[in-house]
């Protein structure tokens, strides 16, 4: 796996995951995932975090201490020791942790920047979909993302997005229930046409902003990848 490290040192890495790369094993399917490159590039790492059960069955996580969606590319903190890993996890916890994502939507937001505050629970139509919509089911939690335009077009807009809380599939469920979906997306969007050449969701995390294990308070910033300047370029 090609993957670009952005920043290590002796508690941490801070990586940019490709779309199309799973972060762990669901338990049910065989293929390469990030935890597959963690082991071979990072063996320490072994044993650092949490063990997630799914189905009764241990599924490995080390060193992850948040995750990204399959087809969502970005920036990524892995830690190196269980110390660096319960130190950046309660800042996700505590919302201490900035966040900025890029993202395409359909059609043209009227307003250039906006505050979404939805709460989200499960899809009452689709057991893998979130919603913040009228007719979810389950425990409603608290979901707040905010939003600035950088760029209009004809029936696309692109987006510096702020998830201030960190819900599964926050931003794309968010988007989707104020009728601008993410382009591209396949679950929230099945009926839309993928636009600007995207095969996958257009999301990726682009910054992400903590306190190292040292006090220190640093960003770190994933490049946008090639689809992203070819949906720009295009755009343009």
């Amino acid at each position: 796996m090609n993957i670009e490290v952005l920043y290590e040192d002796d508690a941490l890495v801070v990586i940019n995951k490709p779309a199309g790369l799973v972060v762990h094993s669901d338990g049910r399917t065989k293929e390469a995932t990030l935890v597959d490159w963690i082991i071979h590039a990072y063996p320490e790492m072994q044993g650092v975090g949490e063990v997630m059960y799914r189905d009764g069955v241990a599924v490995a996580r080390p060193g992850i201490v948040h995750r990204l969606d399959r087809d969502t590319s970005g920036v990524m903190v892995l830690a190196r020791n269980q110390e660096t890993f319960l130190h950046i996890k309660k800042q996700f916890k505590t919302h201490t942790i900035e966040k900025e994502y890029r993202a395409f939507v359909h059609r043209t937001l009227k307003n250039d920047e906006g505050v979404i505050d939805r709460a989200i629970g499960r899809s009452s139509s689709d057991f893998r979909k979130w919603s913040a919509q009228r007719g979810a089911r389950g425990e409603m939690r608290e979901a707040i993302t905010e939003y600035k335009v950088l760029k209009k077009g004809k029936d696309v807009t692109y987006l510096s997005v702020i998830p201030k809380t960190g819900r599964t599939h926050q931003i794309r469920v968010h988007f989707q229930a104020i009728n601008y979906p993410v382009v591209c997306d396949k679950l929230y969007a099945q009926k839309k046409e993928c636009l600007l050449g995207f095969e996958r969701h257009a999301l990726h995390a682009h910054k992400i902003t903590f306190d190292l294990p040292s006090g220190e308070r640093k960003t770190f910033e994933a490049p946008l990848p090639e689809d992203f300047v070819h949906a720009l370029d295009i755009l343009n």
